[in-house]
């Protein structure tokens, strides 16, 4: 409790542990601003339907993607990557987010995110985050191209795409995200006001197989950096994220320096960040997105579920300060963690 109260009382400009008014929060930059996100949104087991993960005031869900090149289908799941297992209930009116079958595809689960939003306009920015658990299978059809076509069909305008982050509010364009962000050309909090942005890495499965060399992030990069160069930039839906915690530039493992500009998002794990050595910083400076994951386990650890809620809201303050963007989690019990925005820094 000692160190949730020294979190609090680093904050006490900000109200009680940490907790800045609606307007304050309002006018930040989307990269100004720290929140907290849910772990595994789509599990039927933490949450009945998508629509109570929403429901908790969270602004990160996550979904499990299984390319089925079989079907032609995104599929939702843990660990299945020939069924739907999730709370997906492909709602078309607010009534129906808590009613029906569940175990729906993709775009069941982006159908369920826009009809919600549409029921809540005032809800902050929300970010969507798709693991990619076997990657993409381009060459039969399941392809980022394909991604963005379901992504457009069933969020629509919803969407805040890179061609939105590379806009010039006088007119034209920056060159590449990374120039982009550097100039912290992102909207405010209040601009994004029912607005989503997604987020995409490479799944565990796609990282432990060996035989896979073309991993999520730097196919979505490529394929990105190729629309742009062709002027079709629009039609890209994702940032597409540097996955796994590492000191410096993290880019620079890319051997493709071509891919480095494309990745203004990253994510990894939150002890690693905070203890690991790593100048957060860095991503603050350049107001890139930093996703951490696992904040019970920044030492001292918390209960990965249920917490103290002073607890809980103090480890979110602590990423804060540590330049998380956003701070996942699976405390999907505490509201009062979920609805958190924080000033970043």
């Amino acid at each position: 409790m000692l160190g949730a109260l020294a979190a609090c009382l680093a904050f006490t400009a900000a109200g009680p542990c940490g907790a800045a008014s609606a307007a304050d929060t309002d006018a930040l930059p989307l990269s100004g601003a720290t929140t907290s996100g849910i772990h595994n949104s789509y599990d039927p087991a933490s949450f009945g339907y998508l629509a109570q993960a929403l429901d908790t005031g969270t602004s990160m869900i996550e979904l499990d993607v299984w390319d089925d090149f079989v079907t032609q289908e995104w599929k939702v799941s843990h660990s299945n990557p020939l069924g739907n297992s999730n709370n997906c209930v492909n709602a078309s009116s607010p009534a129906q987010l808590y009613t029906g079958g569940a175990n729906k595809d993709l775009e069941s689960c982006l159908d369920d995110i826009r009809v919600w939003l549409g029921a809540h306009p005032g809800h902050g920015p929300l970010f969507v985050k798709l693991e990619m658990k076997a990657g993409f299978q381009a060459t039969f059809g399941m392809s980022p191209a394909k991604l963005d076509q379901s992504i457009s069909a069933h969020l629509g305008s919803l969407v805040f795409k890179p061609a939105d982050l590379l806009a010039k509010p006088g007119g034209g364009q920056y060159a590449t995200l990374d120039e982009a962000a550097t100039a912290g050309n992102w909207p405010t909090r209040a601009q994004l006001a029912g607005k989503v942005l997604l987020e995409v890495i490479p799944g565990t499965v796609e990282e432990s197989n060996p035989t896979d060399s073309l991993w999520t992030d730097s196919e979505y990069a490529g394929y990105l950096r190729d629309l742009h160069s062709q002027g079709k930039t629009a039609q890209a839906n994702v940032f597409p994220s540097v996955h796994n915690a590492q000191a410096g530039d993290p880019r620079t493992r890319y051997s493709d320096t071509s891919l480095r500009p494309w990745f203004v998002a990253f994510d990894g794990d939150a002890a690693t960040y905070v203890g690991g050595g790593i100048d957060t910083s860095w991503y603050d400076t350049h107001h890139y997105l930093l996703f951490m994951t696992d904040s019970q386990n920044v030492s001292p650890a918390l209960d990965d579920v249920n917490p103290a809620p002073a607890d809980a809201q103090a480890r979110v303050a602590q990423l804060a300060k540590a330049h998380a963007t956003v701070a996942s989690n699976d405390w999907r019990g505490l509201p009062q963690v979920q609805s958190m925005v924080l000033p970043r820094g």
